[in-house]
């Protein structure tokens, strides 16, 4: 894999760090500035609201300028709302600058996917893929429980400040590493902007995009209120919270690692295993979750299939718009983040009910099931198969 793909990866690890650090901290965001936890998760769903807005309309406008100044732009903006975030003291702006570091990161991951497909030969699209996306499983290993370590002990605003400074060396490696002979390619011979988006009319799209929002879903919808689960439920202390989010992390790099090297050639057995071991394991999560060791385990597995399972449909969703090659990362990035705006609201959702902390894992649970009843009529078009058990 050539070198500015992981510089790239760099990045997205900042960025990924932003975007799931949020399950650690909402607790203290929502005391600290006089809010519920339930309010404080809408952070998150303003986060993926800007992400879905932000990736195709800024991917379009941005579609003509080259490469490398385009990134670096949107990491400085996004480094810049993270220091007015930290300095906030009032929920309302704290949730204004989550949308616009979202923005800049769906202009960035829209960008970036685009970038790290046109860097590797076609069949090699999986594993480039995998290796920009280590980036956010990364962030979940080591940048999100560090961040809820650096929030109890320092307070949430700690974590803030770490992102913004994250993005430093990110964007001195995207001057120094994106080649600018590179960036030359990418500014011409480009199709129109309405040929590429009237790839969105071609239904095996709509179909990858839908499955990808719904399992994106279920794994926001449980990420996001886990820290409820260990420290109610569990009854454990808050510094096992990151303990819960580095084995999800880990398991969520596995993931993948693996299915980046299954993708390119046969993306089917991660779709028919993965999907139906879900469906198990987020209720499974909710009936153990009273017993540390099996919570444990359950949330490594459930980070190991959740990604394996999303980052395949994130690359059954770029080659099914391989017809859009400046388009087609912001279809991705904003079906991804349809279900990361879905998920905890309808998670949060069932906070209040008798289910309490253990409400969002049964609504994981039913978001795949939603997934694969919909997937199955069409279970060779998911897979990538040349013929389809139904054809769209």
């Amino acid at each position: 894999m050539p070198l500015p793909l992981y510089l790239l990866a760099l990045a997205v690890f900042a960025m990924g760090t932003s975007e799931f650090m949020l399950a650690g901290l909402l607790p203290d965001i929502a005391l600290d500035l006089g809010v519920t936890v339930g309010t404080a998760g809408s952070l998150t769903s303003a986060y993926a609201i800007g992400m879905i807005v932000g990736a195709p309309l800024v991917a379009a406008s941005a579609r003509n300028l080259p490469r490398r100044p385009a990134l670096l732009g949107f990491l400085l903006v996004f480094a810049a709302a993270h220091a007015v975030g930290a300095a906030s003291t009032s929920f309302a702006l704290l949730f204004c600058t989550r949308v616009v570091a979202a923005l800049a990161n769906a202009g960035f991951l829209a960008v970036a996917l685009t970038a790290a497909a046109a860097l590797v030969p076609p069949d090699r699209k999986g594993r480039a893929l995998a290796v920009l996306l280590s980036g956010t499983t990364l962030a979940t290993i080591a940048g999100v429980p560090g961040g809820a370590v650096l929030g109890t002990e320092l307070g949430w605003q700690a974590t803030f400040w770490t992102v913004t400074a994250l993005c430093l060396p990110a964007a001195v490696g995207i001057v120094e590493g994106v080649p600018a002979e590179h960036d030359a390619r990418g500014a011409t011979g480009k199709p129109a902007l309405r040929t590429e988006l009237s790839r969105l009319t071609r239904p095996r799209l709509i179909l990858v995009m839908l499955l990808g929002a719904l399992v994106n879903a279920a794994t926001f919808g449980g990420l996001t209120f886990l820290a409820p689960v260990v420290t109610g439920t569990a009854g454990l202390g808050e510094l096992w919270v990151p303990v819960a989010l580095v084995l999800f992390g880990t398991g969520s790099f596995v993931g993948v690692t693996v299915a980046g090297r299954l993708s390119d050639r046969n993306p089917g057995p991660v779709v028919t295993v993965a999907g139906p071991l879900l469906l198990i394991g987020w209720p499974a999560l909710a009936v153990l979750a009273h017993r540390p060791v099996p919570l444990f385990t359950l949330v490594f597995v459930l980070g190991a299939l959740s990604f394996a399972l999303g980052s395949t449909l994130i690359a059954r969703v770029l080659h099914e718009a391989a017809g859009a090659p400046t388009m087609a990362g912001a279809y991705a990035t904003a079906a991804l983040n349809v279900g990361a705006a879905v998920g905890p609201v309808a998670a949060g959702a069932t906070l209040g009910t008798g289910a309490g902390p253990l409400g969002p894992l049964y609504v994981s649970g039913l978001l795949i099931a939603a997934a694969l009843l919909i997937a199955f009529p069409f279970l060779r078009v998911v897979t990538g198969a040349r013929s389809g058990v139904a054809r769209l």
